[in-house]
């Protein structure tokens, strides 16, 4: 077992953390998404029953304010989820990039000397990195399945 090993290890785990990341985002979304629907369900509900009450302009600045704070709070969630997303990707990126560099650097170096000191670390470093990787798959997999459920239909 080399560096090299190790390192897949640790991009893998990473990769799991980014999903992670990513269905908890899309869970975020798709929360905020229905929330809105169901205030938008309850405000013309409520409009609805307050109508004979109110006069006719009053009843459309209501609907109209409805509509756009509506409109404001989908479009932050659409902002914000997508800027998360694109957070996370790039970390990933940069995460694995990083490895990838100290794996190959670490390989040089013992070339260049002859002291093989790093891969004697990554060997015995790799069982608790896979530990780490499994669980950090069962966390995305929960993750992914209350994505799904919290998304719905």
């Amino acid at each position: 077992m080399t560096a090299k090993n190790l390192s897949t290890v640790t991009n893998e785990v990473i990769t799991s953390y980014a999903n992670t990341a990513k269905h908890v985002i899309h869970a975020y979304r798709a929360g905020g998404e229905r929330a809105v629907s169901a205030v938008e369900a309850s405000w013309k509900r409520a409009l609805r029953q307050s109508r004979p009450h109110l006069d006719a302009e009053v009843a459309k600045n209501a609907a109209a304010l409805q509509q756009t704070v509506s409109g404001f709070t989908l479009k932050g969630l659409s902002i914000t989820s997508g800027s998360a997303n694109s957070a996370v990707n790039a970390m990933e990126k940069m995460a694995e990039a990083g490895i990838d560099r100290l794996a190959a650097n670490a390989s040089m170096f013992e070339e260049k000397t002859g002291v093989f000191a790093l891969s004697t670390l990554a060997q015995a470093a790799r069982p608790g990195a896979q530990a780490l990787c499994n669980l950090a798959m069962q966390v995305e997999t929960s993750t992914a399945g209350f994505a799904k459920r919290v998304v719905g239909r």
